[in-house]
């Protein structure tokens, strides 16, 4: 069974209705002692990172989903879901969950690119992961962002996308332990193929 986190920031049925196309088990979690009924959990994002970091919070997350990753259970963050893996945001003065090391930064400013960044955008491969096709076209996949974690250490980035003439974090992975940046349930079909890839890291798999 696949949990999906709601502390009231997410997305939360466009990403059930992915992931039970793909044929996963699925259920809400409103509160950690849900947590029993699940082997693997998806911490889905849309907003500002201190009002969701004070939702985790109060709905007592924060504990339980550092406690989650210390036991190397599978987690996928998705888009603000990936920021509030790391140590902090310059979006806020909240604590992130300190997951991986590092910050969130608000994208640079450039001429001809808007802020927030919203659309398509092609990803280049970072690292080996089991998420994504390293020999393949680079696939695109739906951006919504202003700000984009910068990992003190680079070697969890498994991948990146263009953002003007710089680019910026798209996805990152350490174990049992991935995010991305993009939208892969409002991705059509290359979307669809990044969490069926994920399904089937899943220990039951």
């Amino acid at each position: 069974m696949i949990g999906i986190v709601d502390y009231g920031m997410g997305n939360l049925h466009s990403v059930e209705k992915a992931l039970t196309k793909l044929g996963g088990q699925v259920q809400i979690l409103h509160d950690p002692e849900q947590l029993d009924v699940v082997s693997a959990l998806v911490l889905p994002g849309v907003g500002a990172f201190d009002p969701a970091m004070a939702k985790l919070q109060q709905g007592g997350w924060v504990h339980a989903l550092k406690d989650w990753d210390g036991q190397n259970k599978p987690l996928l963050g998705i888009c603000l879901g990936l920021q509030l893996l790391f140590e902090g945001s310059d979006e806020g003065e909240l604590p992130g969950l300190g997951l991986l090391a590092g910050r969130v930064e608000p994208l640079p400013l450039m001429p001809g690119e808007p802020r927030p960044h919203m659309g398509w955008a092609p990803l280049t491969s970072a690292a080996p992961s089991a998420l994504f096709d390293h020999q393949a076209t680079p696939v695109w996949m739906y951006f919504v962002h202003s700000f984009a974690a910068v990992p003190a250490d680079r070697s969890c980035i498994t991948a990146l996308a263009p953002y003007g003439t710089s680019q910026v974090v798209a996805a990152v992975g350490r174990g049992s332990l991935q995010a991305s940046q993009f939208h892969p349930e409002k991705s059509g079909e290359a979307g669809l193929l990044l969490l069926r890839r994920w399904l089937q890291t899943l220990p039951w798999a």
